[in-house]
């Protein structure tokens, strides 16, 4: 970790317990970083990173220590630590970190809604078996130039439970999860963010993703980056759901505003992607005898700043969280999400520019951080998240989970 960074105030307020996480995680995400790579070219989940972070008793973060997890996350007054983790391992693979997201906030949504009786079933399987959980609800009704079939899943109340039809694109470690939270909407397709449907139309249900009626379409999985998320189509024929399933009362997660707890968490990984930017540059510029000149002083300088201001951001929305006052946290969350995204794209110009074209040449990591950081960023519309920021100033009516205008 970076000198600089590693002596502010954010950092020397974690507990000792948070710095040895902090120390395992950045030995885990080490070893990760030398998969990369590999992982990005053939666009395959990072099953053995996860193999890593649950030998180190890491993979349970966000399950309460009453269930023999680490108990971290906004539910257990140590958000900060959580996002931390999640920027070490984005550093080493923003894929990774990207798959990491979604089973830690998966957990936290099990410790949200679920029954008691939910939670001893599945976190024991987390905690002892290392089992991988994701949350899916993309269901684009758009279609994109040339793709013929339109997204989406219905859903029909049968005696016991449910059953699901229909396809689900984005579908982040399709193949490396064992289990995905479902958002489906009885209203028919849209997912969470069905544009007419009440929010008591929105289910959560946990599906077994052994069951044979689920499939994997890995053809339409091709983008620029954030390829080793595996981020396929999903395909549910006539998949039953059974009642104890169902997490939570209908709708539940978006009255609670669920998703505005993960927001901030998309900003820890983009940072991370940021940071391993930075740290190549301060490496690269030294051993190639460049720190004397002052265009490359003004760009590292600009670096540090956008880094050690992304923290100070994360810092602050953890600490609303861990304090209890939920509005705030969701609020300056948004704002978190919005500023570090363009802190971290322009620390990654800063790099290349810095370090020339050579930066972009495999095998620096720098090539797929850009690919990867250009399309995790679109994850949400900013332009929708700032609209939402500026409704939320102004008084207006908006949307704060969702962003819709």
């Amino acid at each position: 970790m970076n000198l600089a960074i590693s002596e502010s105030t954010w950092l020397q307020s974690l507990g000792p317990h948070s710095h040895e996480l902090l120390e395992q995680v950045g030995d885990v995400a080490r070893e990760c970083a030398k998969r990369a790579d590999e992982h990005d070219r053939a666009g395959t989940f990072p099953d053995k990173d996860f193999d890593d972070l649950a030998a180190a008793g890491l993979n349970a973060a966000t399950v309460p220590r009453e269930h023999g997890g680490l108990g971290l996350g906004p539910l257990n007054g140590d958000t900060l630590t959580l996002w931390l983790m999640t920027k070490e391992l984005a550093k080493a693979d923003l894929s990774l970190g990207r798959c990491w997201e979604g089973h830690t906030n998966s957990l936290v949504l099990l410790h949200a809604l679920a029954s008691e009786q939910q939670q001893e079933r599945w976190f024991d399987g987390i905690v002892h078996r290392g089992q991988k959980w994701v949350a899916w609800s993309g269901e684009p009704q758009a279609r994109k130039p040339g793709e013929g079939t339109r997204f989406g899943t219905s859903i029909t109340a049968v005696e016991g439970g449910w059953v699901l039809d229909g396809t689900k694109a984005f579908a982040t470690s399709s193949t490396g999860a064992d289990w995905a939270l479902l958002l489906v909407n009885t209203a028919g397709p849209g997912g969470a963010r069905h544009a007419d449907a009440p929010p008591e139309g929105l289910l959560l249900l946990a599906c077994d993703l052994s069951d044979p009626t689920v499939t994997v379409d890995e053809s339409w999985w091709d983008p620029i980056g954030m390829r080793a998320t595996a981020s396929h189509v999903v395909e549910f024929d006539e998949t039953f759901l059974p009642e104890e399933n169902l997490i939570g009362t209908p709708g539940a997660y978006l009255h609670q505003g669920w998703q505005s707890a993960f927001t901030p968490h998309y900003a820890a990984s983009f940072l991370g992607a940021a940071e391993g930017a930075f740290d190549y540059a301060l490496d690269y510029l030294a051993r190639q005898n460049k720190t004397a000149d002052p265009y490359v002083q003004q760009r590292a300088g600009s670096m540090k700043v956008n880094i050690e201001t992304s923290h100070l951001w994360l810092a602050h929305v953890a600490r609303l969280w861990d304090s209890g006052h939920r509005a705030g946290a969701q609020r300056a969350g948004n704002s978190a999400r919005h500023l570090v995204e363009h802190l971290a794209l322009e620390t990654v110009d800063h790099c290349v520019r810095a370090c020339g074209a050579r930066s972009l040449v495999r095998p620096s990591p720098v090539e797929r951080i850009l690919r990867d950081l250009t399309f995790y960023a679109r994850h949400d519309n900013d332009d929708h998240v700032l609209a939402t920021i500026g409704r939320a100033a102004l008084g207006e009516t908006h949307d704060s989970s969702f962003f819709k205008p």
